[in-house]
Order: C-alpha cells, then sequence, then structure tokens
C-alpha cells in the first residue's frame, strides 16, 4: 500500500524559513571562511571550525524545519533522536573538511573541486541520513536517478559558494555566497523529497503521534542558539565591520623580516663608504685636510 506523501502540510511557510535558515548558516559559516584568509595563520582553524559549525548547523536546522510539513497521511511519523544529531555532526565534519581545503588551499581550481565535492556529499549526507531517522508504519523508497541528480545540485552549488568566499572581495560577495549556498541546500533537499515513496505495512491501528513540528522544534534549540552567537561574533568582529585586512604572519619566512646589520656596522646608522687605500708614492694618507702639493679648500674624502 503506497502513503500518500504531503511535503508541504503548513504551505510555502516551512519552504521560506528553511531557505532563510539556510542562508543564514551559509552566509555565517562563508564570512568566517573568508575572515580566516585575512588573518595570521595561528588563527585561521578557530576561524574555518567555527565556519564550519555554522554551515553545518544551517544546512541541519534547515532539513528539519522543511521537514515540520511532511507527513504521511496513513501513518504518523516519528524520529530517531541518535540518528538525527548524528546527521548533524557529518554535516559539521564533512563540511568542515571542505572549507579547511579551500581555506588553507586557496581558491584555486583542485581545492575547490576537491572541497566542493566534499561539501556537497556532506549536505547529501545529512539529508538522507536525517531521512534513516524517521520511524513509521511503512518503508522509504528511492528513485535512482532523482537521487544522483540531488547530489549533483548540492556538490555544484557547494563548489560555487566556496569559490565566491574565496574570493575576499567584501560583504556582497559572502552574501551571494550565502544565497547560493541557501539554493544548494534547498534545491537538494525537495529533489531528493521528490524521489520519495511510502510503501506502508498494512492498516495503521495505532493511535495518531504528535505532529513532525511538536517532534522537531525542541531539537532545534541548540543549534539555533549556535547560530545566534556565531552572528553574534561576526557581528561584532572588527576587521569583518571594517573591512580591513591584517597583514599575515609572517615569522618563520623571510618576508618581512629586517635584514641584519653587517658586522661593524651601527644599527640604524648608514654606513660610510671606506677610503680608498694609499697609493704607492702619495705623501699624505687620505682623509688629511692640507699637506705639501694640496691647495688651501681643495676637496678631501672627508668632504665628499
Amino acid at each position: 500500500m503506497q502513503g500518500t506523501v504531503d511535503g508541504f502540510s503548513y504551505g510555502v511557510v516551512t519552504p521560506v524559513v528553511a531557505y532563510v535558515m539556510a542562508c543564514l548558516g551559509g552566509a555565517l559559516g562563508l564570512r568566517c571562511t573568508t575572515r580566516s584568509l585575512l588573518v595570521t595563520h595561528s588563527w585561521r582553524p578557530g576561524w574555518l571550525a567555527l565556519g564550519s559549525a555554522a554551515i553545518g548547523s544551517g544546512i541541519w536546522t534547515m532539513h528539519f524545519v522543511a521537514m515540520m510539513g511532511f507527513t504521511v497521511k496513513e501513518a504518523p511519523i516519528h524520529y530517531d533522536k541518535a540518528l538525527t544529531f548524528a546527521s548533524l555532526a557529518v554535516a559539521i565534519v564533512m563540511v568542515g573538511i571542505g572549507i579547511f581545503i579551500v581555506g588553507y588551499r586557496g581558491a584555486t581550481g583542485t581545492a575547490l573541486f576537491t572541497g566542493g565535492t566534499i561539501t556537497g556529499l556532506g549536505v547529501a549526507s545529512m539529508h538522507y541520513l536525517g531521512m534513516a531517522g524517521i520511524r513509521l508504519r511503512g518503508t522509504l523508497e528511492y528513485n535512482t536517478l532523482t537521487v544522483a541528480a540531488s547530489v549533483v545540485i548540492a556538490m555544484a552549488a557547494a563548489t560555487a559558494a566556496l569559490w565566491a568566499a574565496g574570493q575576499v572581495r567584501g560583504f556582497l560577495w559572502s552574501l551571494g555566497a550565502s544565497l547560493v549556498m541557501g539554493l544548494a541546500v534547498s534545491g537538494m533537499h525537495y529533489t531528493g523529497m521528490a524521489a520519495l515513496s511510502v510503501h506502508l505495512h498494512g492498516p495503521d491501528t495505532a493511535l495518531p503521534g504528535d505532529s513532525p513540528a511538536e517532534i522537531l522544534a525542541p531539537m532545534m534549540i541548540g543549534p539555533l542558539a549556535f547560530l545566534l552567537l556565531a552572528g553574534v561574533i561576526v557581528l561584532f568582529d572588527p576587521l569583518m565591520v571594517m573591512g580591513g585586512r591584517r597583514q599575515p604572519d609572517t615569522r618563520g619566512g623571510s618576508a618581512g623580516r629586517r635584514p641584519e646589520p653587517r658586522s661593524g656596522a651601527y644599527p640604524g646608522r648608514r654606513p660610510r663608504p671606506p677610503y680608498p687605500a694609499p697609493r704607492p708614492g702619495d705623501r699624505h694618507a687620505p682623509g688629511t685636510r692640507r699637506g705639501p702639493g694640496r691647495r688651501p679648500g681643495s676637496r678631501t674624502p672627508q668632504n665628499w
């Protein structure tokens, strides 16, 4: 028996709110990625880790906000909490790998392809692992070609978002990248949901369960609080507000290091040129003011 699947039981409310959450997480995470390219190497891992957690929390929140509108008419839906939170961890870790690659290798072709592929696979893994946490009186079945299309959408859009974040061209570029990232997550989610069908196991004799909103809302308090904290950190960071650039750390390298003074030279004083060696037959050493055979007022090496 096929179940009647409805992914928009609240109308356009859940898709719009889900897209906003994906854009918020993407904006914070990609802004942290841009910030990591402007600081010394000692601060870079912290900003990249914050960006990874922000993007992972954003796409996870987007997914389950959208799932609030997902219902099966003939069967109540429940969620396995262990798998649900495992999908959050998978999203943060895999997105983090992709962001760290771009953060340390730069927005080059190889780094973007590798980082975008891993980030897109992280988005897809989060989605399908979260779907595996659904508990109902039936089984979930997927169309293989549609699932493959959803994964390709996630990888392509994630690569484009990382490229825009690596340009370091100001807030508007990060904002555009976050919109692309939100489109990647939302497009991947609803493409994957289009591949879904539910096969029910006989008639339902159990009492109706809680609504998806009542089940999922308490689980999203933690990620939403983290996104708020990350937003405060990014908002009040002076370098991001002023749009300035901090000089990179050159300790350990030759760039930016003062040259060592030559032996015998005083630091901060320009060394005087040495006098020419006296030639055979000279009656006076160089530097004497007057002497036989020298006119008064003639220029000497001291007056050069």
